[in-house]
C-alpha cells in the first residue's frame, strides 16, 4: 500500500537516529547464544535452554498472606481432626497460602480449601451499611502435627 509507505520510511528514519543501549552512552552488547550440536534423527533439548538468565524460582513465603487464625466452634472441631481456619488475604491462591502456613508453623500442609465470605448488610439504629467481605482458608495438616493457635 503506498499510502502508507511514507510512514514506514519515517519509522525507519527514526530507528536509524535513536541510540542504542542505555542512556549515557555506553553500548551494551548482549552475549550471543551457544549453538549446541544435534545429533542425526535427536531432537534438541529444551528444558537446557529454557533457563538461560539463571534465575530460579525463590521459595519463600509472605507473611501476609495469612491475617489470623480464624476462632469458633466449628473450628475447634475441625482442629482435632488435623484441619486449620484461618482468615487469608483476598489476593493470594492456594499454593502461596500453603508455603506461608508450611513457613510460619513448621508444618506438612496436604490441602488447602478456600471460601470466599461476602459482604453482609448491617444496620445499627437509622445507619445502614455492611459488613466487610473475606476470604478464610481451612488448612489440612499431616497427622501427627499441630498448630498452638490459642
Amino acid at each position: 500500500m503506498a499510502l502508507f509507505d511514507f510512514l514506514k520510511r519515517k519509522r525507519a528514519r527514526q530507528d536509524a537516529t535513536r541510540p542504542t543501549g542505555y542512556p549515557g552512552g555506553k553500548q551494551v552488547e548482549k552475549p550471543a547464544r551457544k549453538a549446541e550440536p544435534v545429533e542425526a534423527g535427536k531432537k534438541p533439548d529444551k528444558s537446557a535452554s529454557r533457563n538461560l538468565t539463571g534465575k530460579t524460582k525463590s521459595h519463600t513465603f509472605s507473611f501476609e498472606a495469612i491475617k489470623q487464625p480464624h476462632i469458633s466452634e466449628k473450628a475447634s472441631y475441625l482442629a482435632e481432626k488435623d484441619q486449620y481456619i484461618f482468615e487469608v488475604s483476598p489476593n493470594y491462591n492456594k499454593q502461596e497460602i500453603k508455603k506461608s502456613v508450611e513457613g510460619i508453623y513448621n508444618v506438612n500442609v496436604l490441602s488447602v480449601n478456600i471460601i470466599k465470605i461476602p459482604a453482609k448488610k448491617r444496620r445499627l439504629g437509622k445507619t445502614e451499611g455492611f459488613r466487610k467481605a473475606y476470604k478464610k482458608a481451612v488448612v489440612k495438616i499431616k497427622e501427627g502435627q499441630k498448630i498452638e493457635i490459642l
